[in-house]
């Protein structure tokens, strides 16, 4: 079979009755293995914690799926235990897990700015999806508190969202950032409905980011912005391993590839991010790690890496690398679990609840921003 028949066949997973290993599927499993049943999202890899990432992820998929129960239960303890009762007041707690006292609670009050922006921008798409105007409330009332805390206008650069509080991440004249903290649909939705915000300008700021600080075309996980000297790859505390572009870094090309078509900062981002796509005209597999000079490094990226790509392909419109991904994700799935890998992992999972539901258009952005979702057409 040619690979563009396989293409055909494969895309055809998603709607067939005969083999459910679609997106609802696959969210259905993920809730039982990850999601407790008062709504928290736990990662056994890394000792049952819980981090703000997953709560927002959760919700957004289960507004995708029409699972408004769940979205309460997941909504209710986010409020209750990452954030003083009041997510309009209070940014949301990064980590949450047992201490060193064996007490569970939270592990680190600092906030983690790109769950805070997915955690708004899903209030703000329930409100309007199930039209309950008390979401969309909170969510904006979340999102002014992002931008009071979180973003900062960065010499010689712009407006731009930092990871975090800005103390944590400006020093001196040096400024951290993460670009994969930052999908523009989501930038491009708030600028709708909080047009008074920094959206708009963070906005047009994202594209300089990505041209100026990947490195032979490859996106990295963090760097660090001098306006004297311009970016550098970095880390962000300690004695860590050598920058490097991995497991933020993927993220990036994932959310580049899921804008709108008609989206004119589509072509611009996928043009800053040529090194991913040329490596997969020739390779099986994304590679695990990029290393601060653009080099890749031969060790291949776990099967999450794989649907991350997908959208980011169909970008390049580079179809025998996303049948030969889609091959990949579907010789790793589970029959019995539905999930994907030898020992599924919390994060492999949400990169393919990303992929997969993007593929199968179980959901896309509009140009605005929006959501839109299967089940309200």
């Amino acid at each position: 079979m040619g690979v563009f028949a396989l293409l055909g066949l494969l895309l055809g997973v998603g709607q067939s009755n005969a083999q459910q290993t679609d997106h609802a599927q696959l969210w259905q499993a993920y809730a039982a293995k990850f999601i407790s049943a008062d709504g928290r999202v736990v990662d056994p890899l890394v000792g049952g914690w819980t981090t703000s990432e997953g709560q927002s992820y959760a919700l957004f998929f289960a507004l995708v799926n029409n699972d408004r129960a769940r979205f309460v239960k997941l909504l209710a303890w986010t409020e209750s235990n990452l954030a003083g009762g009041d997510l309009g007041a209070h940014l949301p707690a990064w980590s949450w897990g047992k201490g060193k006292d064996g007490r569970w609670g939270v592990l680190d009050p600092n906030s983690a700015s790109d769950s805070d922006l997915w955690i708004a921008y899903d209030l703000i798409e329930a409100g309007r999806l199930w039209d309950d105007a008390k979401y969309a409330k909170l969510g904006r009332r979340l999102a002014e508190t992002i931008a009071q805390r979180e973003t900062a206008n960065i010499p010689g650069l712009g407006q731009m969202l930092l990871p975090g509080p800005t103390e944590l991440f400006h020093h001196s004249d040096s400024w951290t950032l993460n670009p994969s903290y930052i999908p523009l649909f989501l930038l491009n939705r708030l600028t709708v409905v909080s047009p008074a915000g920094p959206w708009a300008n963070i906005a047009a700021t994202l594209p300089p980011l990505l041209e100026r600080s990947s490195r032979r075309g490859f996106a990295m996980d963090w760097v660090c912005y001098v306006p004297t000297d311009g970016f550098s790859p970095c880390q962000t505390s300690g004695q860590p391993p050598p920058p490097t572009g991995s497991y933020d870094a993927i993220r990036v090309y994932l959310w580049a590839g899921m804008l709108a078509d008609g989206n004119p900062a589509k072509a611009r981002l996928l043009k800053a991010l040529p090194g991913m796509n040329t490596y997969m005209q020739h390779s099986a597999a994304p590679p695990e790690k990029i290393s601060a000079d653009g080099t890749v490094q031969p060790q291949n990226g776990p099967v999450g890496f794989s649907a991350a790509l997908l959208p980011y392909l169909e970008g390049y419109s580079n179809r025998a690398a996303v049948a030969q991904q889609l091959v990949r994700l579907k010789s790793q799935l589970d029959e019995k679990s539905h999930l994907y890998g030898s020992s599924p992992t919390y994060y492999d999972q949400n990169l393919i609840l990303f992929g997969s539901g993007w593929i199968e258009k179980r959901f896309e952005f509009g140009i605005r921003g929006e959501l839109l979702v299967r089940w309200s057409r």
